[in-house]
């Protein structure tokens, strides 16, 4: 058991057209043959040579199993450390759509919703944005809170699918990231991911994260370390199938945005009830993700992650026509989830 939109995706797993993972697990053969060569598992070698990739002092890295527990460790600690000596709850704020532990994350945390015009500590955002696969070209246009957010936490999940550089190296002293190697990587199984703090973070956060977490796994730092020494070659598979399923979907599909993730919000003008159509979709063989998992019931889901992607395209598309011929409905405002029992899951 996880969360509602991994145990969708979790329980459908076996549908003929899977629309609905976001990640490259076990689909890169660059990855399986980087991993019969790990490196030596010197985790502090490991995080230099992370820093090194985005550009940031060492000491500023934090090794965790994965983007998602680096989004926990971030909210609890910024929940703790900004309201110290205030008898204030600390407000967060997260867009829509958004990838839903962002804001389950935040609240299990203790922290409070922000109101439009309120006080606003932490804002979190993905970028690439999850589910819609666009950047967020200014910080400004994530929401009008936040420049008011004193601290902005970014989860670079998807990052790596481009050059773009990472955001913990910019000039902004209020920005946390967060990334991983289970998604440009493929590489699920050896659960890396990493948290950057600001300078004026990293003091406070080296301790908590002493005290609330375990070393990673030897054999998960050899691979990772690995993964990094054959980067280039794993990025040329995983960029790559992007772009080319990046053009089967503008083939199939009118009005595409410039995507830098695999992953794209799919609305359609004549208007989509995303829960609806998603269970549709299921009983046609077809799994996307409903859009009211993340805050939007107005789309669904795609992720241009499968090597059969130009396949499983075409019969979406040939589901979509169907439905759009039965059922001139719009979408609902309500914001509601497709019933399923509880799986595992991922993004």
């Amino acid at each position: 058991m996880r969360f509602p939109l991994a145990d969708w995706i979790d329980l459908h797993d076996g549908v003929p057209h899977n629309l609905a993972q976001s990640g490259l697990k076990g689909t890169l053969a660059t990855l399986e043959a980087t991993l019969k060569h790990p490196e030596a598992p010197d985790p502090e070698a490991l995080a230099q040579e992370l820093a090194r990739l985005v550009d940031v002092p060492p000491e500023r890295l934090f090794l965790t199993h994965g983007a998602s527990e680096g989004n926990a460790l971030v909210l609890v600690f910024l929940a703790r450390h900004l309201g110290r000596g205030s008898s204030r709850p600390v407000r967060y704020a997260v867009g829509v759509p958004e990838y839903p532990p962002l804001s389950d994350g935040a609240e299990w945390a203790g922290l409070h919703r922000a109101t439009a015009a309120g006080a606003v500590d932490v804002a979190a955002c993905s970028d690439p944005n999850n589910p819609t696969g666009t950047a967020l070209n200014d910080l400004a246009d994530f929401a009008p809170t936040m420049a008011r957010a004193k601290a902005v936490l970014i989860d670079e999940t998807f990052r790596e699918f481009t050059e773009v550089p990472s955001r913990a190296a910019g000039p902004d002293p209020r920005v946390w990231t967060t990334g991983t190697f289970t998604k440009v990587y493929g590489a699920d199984r050896i659960r890396v991911g990493f948290v950057v703090a600001p300078e004026s973070g990293v003091a406070p956060f080296a301790r908590f994260h002493g005290i609330m977490t375990d070393e990673i796994a030897p054999a998960s730092v050899a691979a990772a370390r690995a993964i990094l020494r054959d980067r280039d070659r794993i990025l040329a598979e995983s960029r790559g199938r992007l772009q080319r399923n990046l053009r089967a979907l503008r083939k199939a599909l009118d009005g595409v945005p410039e995507l830098r993730a695999p992953v794209h919000f799919d609305r359609v003008a004549e208007g989509l009830d995303g829960d609806a159509f998603g269970e549709f979709a299921l009983r046609e063989g077809v799994l996307v993700c409903p859009g009211s998992y993340f805050g939007d019931p107005s789309g669904v889901r795609l992720c241009l992650t499968s090597p059969k992607f130009p396949e499983d395209i075409a019969a979406y598309r040939s589901v979509r026509e169907r439905w759009l011929d039965r059922t001139p409905v719009r979408a609902s405002r309500a914001r509601r989830r497709p019933a399923s029992r509880r799986s595992r899951g991922a993004r």
